[in-house]
């Protein structure tokens, strides 16, 4: 991740070159979505996370700072492999949509290790939703039920389509059943969808809409402990992919479904309180992720056990899809440049280049 960043021509009041940081807009997201190809992009994204949940001891690993308010939550997720520093700010803010916000918002940067200067800036709504979704893929590549082609989607708010796409890409599915408590919401996903590549149904309810279904996607917004599937909905031999319950005392999966399922968690520390498993008692047993992709530990035992992934986020994700950016940044020029580090010519004499500036 040391490749250089072309310069514009300067002058001798412009800045110097290290103090000019990379910058990826949404517009130039946008773009690097559309130049690489989505699906591409969401595998690639998905092989990076991979490659460093195979290397996850060489990671600081921390849960992600949350400031909680009643409308919702703001996050820092910090990492760092001793190289590079990653971090992203995310928000949660399941009201927001009432308004025509978001719900989620995010930016990331990274950070070389050894000068603590910033190497990139990006905008992460976007990139955070792809990178969710690759995320989702990639874990249901070591734990769904082999040749799984038809997924159940609850909830088709701003991730359900991102989801959709990186299954078909990362797994194969061709079918995806749609439920949402709005209908204009899934009525948007089906619309969405259309020209993916993927047979779309659109279904009345949550047990129509996982009729058929080998892989079941939760991914709803409301900050409560719901229940999305009750015990009774989930036979054998599924994959769960539950991705909506994200933060304190937001769950969407009946306690009885956890007991009788294989749990699969990025870092417990933090899935204990923000994830579905914050139901269970703290000594429930779980399997991490990592070593499951790394070979230390088996991840679908047979063809009726009930796997579950209980994705809350983690910042090694973000941290992937932030070096993946930088590289493709470098290799399309899909970048501005910032001028947000103060660099004087002599680093001891900032107060003159302040008063320098006036004259």
């Amino acid at each position: 991740m040391n490749a250089s960043f072309p310069m514009p021509v300067t002058h001798a009041a412009a800045p110097s070159e290290k103090a000019l940081i990379p910058f990826v807009s949404v517009a130039n997201m946008m773009r690097l979505v559309h130049r690489i190809g989505l699906e591409a992009m969401l595998a690639e994204i998905a092989e990076v996370i991979e490659g460093n949940f195979r290397r996850w001891e060489s990671f600081d690993k921390t849960a992600r700072i949350p400031a909680h308010s009643p409308e919702g939550v703001i996050e820092l997720m910090p990492t760092s492999d001793g190289e590079v520093y990653g971090f992203k700010y995310v928000n949660g803010h399941p009201r927001n949509m009432r308004a025509g916000l978001q719900t989620v918002t995010a930016f990331g940067l990274l950070a070389d290790m050894h000068t603590g200067y910033p190497v990139l800036l990006s905008e992460m709504t976007l990139l955070t939703a792809l990178r969710t979704a690759a995320m989702s893929a990639l874990a249901a590549r070591h734990l769904a039920p082999q040749g799984a082609k038809v997924m159940a989607l609850i909830g088709n708010g701003a991730q359900s389509e991102f989801q959709a796409v990186a299954f078909k890409a990362i797994c194969g599915i061709d079918t995806v059943r749609l439920w949402d408590i709005d209908p204009r919401a899934t009525a948007k996903c089906a619309a969405n969808l259309a020209g993916h590549g993927l047979r779309v149904v659109a279904c009345a309810t949550a047990e129509e809409a996982i009729l058929g279904a080998q892989i079941i996607t939760t991914a709803t917004a409301d900050k409560r402990l719901a229940t999305i599937l009750t015990d009774n909905m989930v036979g054998a031999g599924v994959h769960i992919n539950a991705v909506g319950g994200d933060s304190p005392g937001k769950t969407e999966l009946a306690r009885d479904i956890l007991l009788r399922s294989d749990i699969f968690v990025e870092f417990p520390p933090q899935t204990r309180i923000e994830g579905e498993i914050q139901q269970l008692d703290p000594e429930h047993p779980v399997t991490e992720l990592w070593e499951v992709i790394a070979g230390r530990k088996p991840g679908r035992r047979d063809d009726r056990a009930i796997t579950l992934f209980d994705s809350v986020g983690f910042a090694v994700e973000d941290f992937s899809a932030l070096t993946y950016v930088r590289e493709k940044a470098v290799a399309t020029g899909l970048y501005d440049l910032l001028d947000m580090i103060a660099d004087p010519d002599d680093p001891r004499d900032l107060f003159g280049m302040l008063m320098r500036a006036g004259a």
